[in-house]
């Protein structure tokens, strides 16, 4: 069995949008397009705005994904669980089907015999770490998040670090929202490496508002797009574009 190239949009906020389109009627639409939607609410002081961890919940369900509220001391940990439990969830999505598909009935994973399941998984495993992989990353810049920004930082690019120990390719793009000029602005085109994120985000000012429907709806767009002409008649392997 083969399986198409993992897409994910991971995002990363701590709190309610506030502008634009319902940001979970965007996830549905990314789903739609083949494209999982996780999202990470990070806490700070004990405390997320209920509003805010409803709204992440249903992101997330949407789209498919997997939703996580987590401390931004925990961050780096958790981004690296949720990108690799999506890949695995949306992995037995396509093995769950397949095997309806063969079998004529309803069946999951779960309705397998012991033996058979533990086959599935070995088959699940292998796809995980041998399919190619896209990650856009959107990344809530608003005032809130302010002091948040370098865990955020450091927990990218030990994602980038872990996930290129794979066999699979990876490609991964970081926005962020709002943006300077807009609701949401490119910092790095597809890339195999997040490293260059260091110089990045050491320039971002944080701002008062939170577009997340219209960072989905960008997010979802770019995901048809692939490298840029400088970055293709480039030698570098870092195809970064600051579009603040």
């Amino acid at each position: 069995m083969q399986v198409s190239t993992l897409k994910q949009i991971l995002l990363i906020t701590d709190g309610c949008s506030n502008k634009g389109e319902d940001p979970a009627a965007m996830a549905a639409f990314a789903r739609e397009q083949g494209i999982t939607v996780n999202v990470i609410g990070v806490m700070e002081n004990d405390t997320i705005d209920e509003s805010g961890i409803q709204e992440i919940e249903a992101i997330a369900a949407a789209g498919g994904g997997v939703s996580q509220i987590v401390y931004a001391s925990a961050l780096s940990q958790t981004v690296q669980m949720v990108t690799r439990k999506a890949m695995t969830t949306t992995i037995q999505g396509v093995v769950n089907k397949e095997l309806k598909q063969i079998l004529g009935r309803s069946t999951s994973i779960e309705d397998l015999s012991p033996d058979k399941r533990g086959e599935v998984i070995e088959v699940v495993d292998e796809i995980s770490e041998t399919s190619n992989l896209e990650v856009l990353v959107l990344v809530d810049t608003s005032a809130s998040m302010k002091h948040k920004i370098p865990t955020v930082k450091e927990s990218l690019i030990d994602l980038s670090i872990s996930l290129n120990a794979r066999i699979g390719n990876n490609k991964f793009s970081v926005f962020i929202f709002p943006g300077k000029k807009s609701d949401v602005s490119k910092l790095l085109d597809w890339t195999p490496k997040l490293d260059s994120l260091t110089k990045v985000f050491d320039k971002l000012t944080p701002r008062g508002i939170t577009p997340t429907g219209p960072a989905l709806s960008e997010a979802i767009r770019y995901f048809g797009k692939r490298r840029t002409l400088r970055g293709l008649l480039s030698n570098d392997e870092q195809y970064y574009e600051e579009s603040m």
